[in-house]
């Protein structure tokens, strides 16, 4: 019989174990509830109604970024971020890292005006890249404007170029701590010195010459008060000329629309000299409308030429009065056509290039010769029409990759151009029009492996049965067990296109043993307006399930697993970060939304937020409303949820996506956590949205997201990973 004793002790043995390992758990979920004492945020009684339905908005106060409680908040957000950042061994190895493979020499194509080359090149660690002029491409190059001489913390940058002519005169814009606003000024080429002109209230706008350089034509908005100039709303943008050596309080007013407050307005001098050409945007709508102004005629006044507001007309160049346009009319993909501005009827129109399987994108014409740059599966490719629209040649490009630049003039018989891939670093080539032949003039030595890597790109089905593009990149050899920290990058908006480009941060991912994803969702451009349209508005959705459905793809063909997967995305793909880790917040093991837009009910309210309604829709439009509702990252978290580990990051001068979106997401995804993992929110002072940010804090910042995941996906990088992985 059994021992009646024994059995008595086994039965307490076992329930104290049983005991002693419940007790265990809670108290490391003590432990870890009281580890995460974020910042207290307090909540206010605000609510809104939206066409009958009341909305809480609990920290409205977070939208006042300059009063001190906010100033109070962002303090001990940081303090608590930085505090944990700087706790992790790896972050300061992977901080070298990037520091060394980010210190090599990176150029500009360059163009040509006059009797002189302009480019623009850094040496490798330099916060802001210098732009240089030469005569001949042999001679050593002449430093024309350096703007890491005029901040001591490299936070002021050169944001806007135009070059006059024959090439004597620069204008140039600069924009300080990552703002919108540009200031712009007046350089003499030869004399390396500055002229008294001084313009401000610029933004979302270049300078056109006129071609006897006595001035330039830009864009500006009136003057907004001090204390609200990085939250206001930005209406009513002018049309000006700007005549060299007299105060902008002097500039004629060429064209405005008081009727239409969110009309941009785009001013560019024909080659000739002879026709202003002057597009009209509303918001970020691919839709514009064309106007021109005769510059011969003193008494010229603006003709309307294509108002319907139909589709996307892109001005290519002139022969006389014949003008040249990239449209999408009837063509998603697009083409190119040729109107008469004598004839200028619909029914005179004439396609010069039809539209192609895949998306054209961008076409400059250069000794005679349309240059046209199509997308096929999100990859550059390079055609030459002569003008009556027939082909020519196909410029053969290194390989599957991105090339950009080809600058110049109709008459011109070269032109430069980049190319990069995922593990290729920009090199610059010559492009001889007479020979047909393309030649090196820059690659930069980079110390990295990119032969150590594998890319492919494959199709995956999203949820509704469309079939996305994604590229993944990862070290030879690996195997797909399901077992590699994966990091999956997304858009989706506003007709851009994501394409492979080289950069140091992935770079150094991929070294540290981590998969790169991209996925080209709905949305973009990369298949033209249809695939924009396909993620647009009520069609939004459309992009998170294309999101989510490549998770689920990696997931399934074993790159990854849900533990080990990381997302991330700026602006708008910080919103794709938001929605998708609060529609999936299993799915995830990490996420790291920039610069996101979070509140979907109240973008529009800042700065120049009005204008991404045509992507979005309006809270103000009940159906809208309704979508908008359904998906906003802010108005979608659900307290008790176990959210992913987050890293949500941001800058103080942003007056793009202002800061307020992920200010408010950071406290509510704080109160609504009921997982382990941290949510935590980084604030970068002096920078904005991300154009002009300084190397140092491209760098830092770099070092942090990495430092994040490699403790929050337990990858456990050694402190000696970069000497690790040199070995053969």
């Amino acid at each position: 019989m059994p021992n009646p004793i024994r059995k008595i002790g086994s039965f307490f043995s076992r329930s104290l174990g049983t005991w002693c390992f419940l007790v265990v758990l809670l108290c490391l979920a003590g432990c870890m509830t009281m580890r995460w004492q974020y910042p207290a945020t307090s909540q206010v009684e605000q609510v809104d109604d939206y066409h009958g339905v009341k909305v809480h908005d609990p920290y409205r106060w977070l939208e006042d970024a300059n009063s001190p409680k906010t100033r109070e908040w962002i303090e001990a957000q940081n303090r608590l971020t930085f505090d944990y950042l700087g706790k992790i061994p790896s972050r300061q190895p992977i901080r070298d890292r990037l520091t060394k493979l980010w210190n090599y020499e990176r150029f500009s194509p360059p163009v040509r005006y006059g009797e002189r080359y302009f480019f623009s090149k850094n040496d490798g660690l330099q916060n802001q890249s210098v732009l240089y002029t030469v005569q001949s491409l042999e001679d050593t190059p002449v430093v024309l404007l350096d703007p890491n001489q005029l901040s001591s913390d490299g936070t002021v940058a050169l944001s806007g170029t135009a070059i006059s002519d024959d090439g004597r005169l620069l204008a140039y814009g600069l924009a300080k701590s990552g703002s919108d606003w540009q200031e712009w000024h007046v350089r003499d080429v030869a004399a390396g010195k500055d002229l008294s002109d001084h313009l401000r209230w610029i933004k979302f706008s270049g300078a056109s010459w006129r071609r006897d350089g006595h001035g330039f034509y830009y864009s500006r908005y009136d003057e907004p008060s001090e204390t609200n100039k990085y939250q206001a709303v930005n209406y009513f943008q002018k049309l000006y000329f700007h005549r060299l050596n007299t105060p902008q309080s002097e500039d004629r007013l060429v064209y405005h629309r008081p009727d239409q407050k969110t009309w941009g307005f785009g001013g560019y001098v024909t080659e000739d000299d002879h026709y202003l050409i002057i597009t009209a945007t509303d918001g970020t709508d691919t839709r514009n409308r064309v106007f021109y102004l005769d510059l011969q005629d003193p008494q010229g006044r603006v003709a309307e030429l294509l108002t319907d507001f139909d589709a996307s007309y892109e001005f290519i160049g002139n022969d006389g009065t014949l003008f040249w346009f990239l449209t999408d009319l009837k063509a998603p993909r697009g083409r190119v056509i040729a109107i008469d501005i004598r004839q200028p009827q619909r029914d005179h129109w004439k396609e010069l290039i039809p539209e192609h399987r895949d998306a054209l994108k961008g076409v400059n014409v250069i000794q005679d010769q349309f240059v046209a740059i199509y997308l096929k599966d999100a990859c550059t490719q390079v055609r030459m029409f002569d003008l009556e629209g027939r082909p020519l040649q196909e410029l053969a490009l290194p390989g599957l990759g991105s090339a950009g630049g080809f600058g110049g003039k109709r008459k011109d018989t070269e032109t430069f151009y980049s190319y990069t891939s995922f593990t290729t670093p920009g090199s610059i080539y010559h492009h001889d029009f007479k020979s047909s032949r393309s030649t090196l003039w820059k690659a930069p030595r980079v110390d990295f492996q990119g032969t150590n890597f594998d890319i492919r790109q494959v199709f995956y089905k999203s949820k509704d049965g469309t079939e996305v593009p994604i590229f993944i990149v990862h070290r030879k050899g690996h195997q797909l067990d399901g077992s590699h920290p994966t990091y999956l990058y997304g858009y989706g908006g506003f007709n851009i296109s994501m394409t492979p480009g080289f950069s140091v941060p992935i770079a150094v991912w991929l070294e540290m043993g981590g998969v790169y994803a991209m996925a080209n969702l709905r949305g973009g451009g990369e298949y033209g307006e249809e695939w924009h349209q396909a993620g647009m508005k009520l069609k939004k959705q459309n992009v998170f399930d294309d999101f989510i459905a490549a998770a689920e793809f990696l997931i399934a063909q074993g790159y990854t697993r849900s533990e080990k997967l990381a997302i991330g995305g700026g602006s708008n793909g910080g919103l794709l970060v938001g929605a998708a880790i609060t529609q999936r917040p299993d799915l995830f093991g990490a996420a790291l939304p920039a610069v996101g837009v979070m509140d979907m009910l109240r973008f529009h309210k800042f700065t120049i937020g009005w204008a991404w309604t045509s992507d979005y829709g309006s809270a103000d439009n009940p159906v809208e409303f309704k979508a908008l509702y359904a998906y906003s990252p802010l108005h979608n978290l659900r307290p008790g949820t176990g959210y992913p580990a987050t890293l949500i990051t941001t800058a103080d001068h942003d007056d793009r996506v202002v800061p307020a979106h992920s200010f408010k997401f950071a406290a509510a995804i704080q109160a609504a956590q009921a997982g382990p993992k941290p949510v935590l929110i980084r604030i970068e002072t002096k920078a904005g949205h991300g154009a002009g940010k300084p190397t140092s804090k491209l760098i830092e910042e770099a070092a942090d997201r990495w430092a994040f995941l490699d403790k929050e996906l337990e990858m456990r990088v050694p402190k000696n990973f970069e000497t690790k992985k040199n070995r053969r």
